[in-house]
């Protein structure tokens, strides 16, 4: 027990000093100045019964600050809930109805694959695509900072995660874990280095430069991923340098979990996915869950000091994230617990994919 505890001492140090950083958290856009020139930017919402939600990310886009030219393409993918009505009506918004999918794509990226050739028909000198869901609500000046963004620095991709809602008990306790875990799965300062490999994005805002996805074989060219976000920023990041920073609170998703249910099949239709349906990173990732968030407090309880310290030190990590939720520097501790439930929701991911229920989302189901 004394050496497992000063390994996993050794580990929280290892992850403090040499992952990228990513704990801090301090990956953020910064205001745009005024340009001369500000170039077309069409925005892609792919939405699949979203009627809640659409009316409000819609007219969150149009009302951005953007002094160039926008325009909105909201692609109803064969919804029942009257999503088309819900987005609006507007000279600068266009609505489609989805084709039926055709075999060997996602939903989501076959939809969002029909929403781009609407782009380039609507505007065909726009320079970039802002691809983002439909339960997203972007601030005013959001459009602007990532564009501006992406002009300074030459990027490919600009993409945000952006703030999620954390109200109830259940998104108190697992939403600003998720997003630690995300951020250490893909430490942004890592995927923010044109000379790493390490490559990430978060769907629900990424603005994209259309030339270089064209080179890139376009939407077609990952059409069967579940998780799309990551995989486009692979594909781009091999044409070209891409960002990933953290939103501020003012866009921020409406989607809400409030039950532990919610956040049990958000994360239990990818996960495995996640693991390449591997049953050895499977085991892998169980045991590494273990090591890291569980032996420390257990450690801690049967009175290894080294134990205690790992705790202490995953909570300093923890803590970044949530000063960004606004949550108090206690639950910090709690992160363990965060830990368990998120193990149990990546076994759950592996056994519905082996029960042939893997991905499944909005009533398709992708093996």
């Amino acid at each position: 027990m004394s050496v497992a505890v000063l390994a996993v001492l050794l580990a929280w140090v290892g992850l403090l000093l040499f992952r990228g950083g990513f704990w801090k958290a301090d990956q953020r856009l910064n205001g745009a100045p005024d340009r001369e020139h500000w170039p077309d930017v069409v925005a892609v919402i792919p939405a699949r019964d979203e009627a809640p939600t659409i009316g409000a990310t819609v007219a969150s886009l149009l009302g951005q600050d953007y002094p160039g030219r926008l325009h909105v393409v909201v692609i109803d993918d064969n919804s029942t809930d009257g999503t088309a009505a819900a987005a609006g009506i507007s000279d600068r918004l266009t609505t489609i109805a989805g084709q039926p999918l055709p075999a060997g794509w996602t939903g989501k990226l076959w939809a969002v694959h029909q929403g781009i050739m609407e782009a380039v028909r609507q505007m065909p000198d726009a320079r970039y695509l802002l691809l983002t869901d439909a339960d997203i609500l972007h601030e005013p000046g959001n459009l602007r900072r990532l564009v501006d963004k992406a002009e300074w620095d030459s990027l490919d991709l600009v993409s945000l995660m952006v703030h999620l809602r954390c109200e109830s008990f259940w998104e108190r306790l697992l939403i600003p874990a998720f997003v630690f875990f995300f951020q250490k799965l893909y430490p942004f300062p890592w995927v923010n280095d044109p000379d790493r490999r390490t490559a990430g994005a978060a769907g629900g805002c990424m603005l994209v430069r259309r030339e270089t996805l064209e080179q890139a074989g376009g939407i077609a060219a990952i059409r069967d991923r579940v998780i799309d976000d990551c995989a486009l920023a692979a594909l781009l990041k091999k044409e070209g340098p891409i960002w990933l920073g953290l939103a501020r609170d003012g866009t921020r998703s409406l989607r809400a979990y409030e039950s532990l249910g919610d956040v049990w099949r958000m994360v239990a239709r990818t996960a495995f996915v996640q693991l390449d349906r591997s049953v050895f990173k499977l085991v892998g990732t169980v045991a590494g869950m273990a090591f890291l968030y569980l032996l420390p407090p257990l450690g801690a309880l049967a009175g290894h000091p080294s134990a205690l310290l790992a705790w202490l030190l995953m909570a300093y990590a923890y803590g970044p994230t949530l000063v960004i939720y606004r949550r108090p520097a206690w639950e910090s501790l709690l992160l363990p617990v965060a830990a368990f439930l998120y193990t149990l929701m990546t076994l759950d991911s592996a056994r519905r994919h082996w029960l042939g229920k893997g991905g499944a989302w909005k009533g398709r189901t992708y093996r």
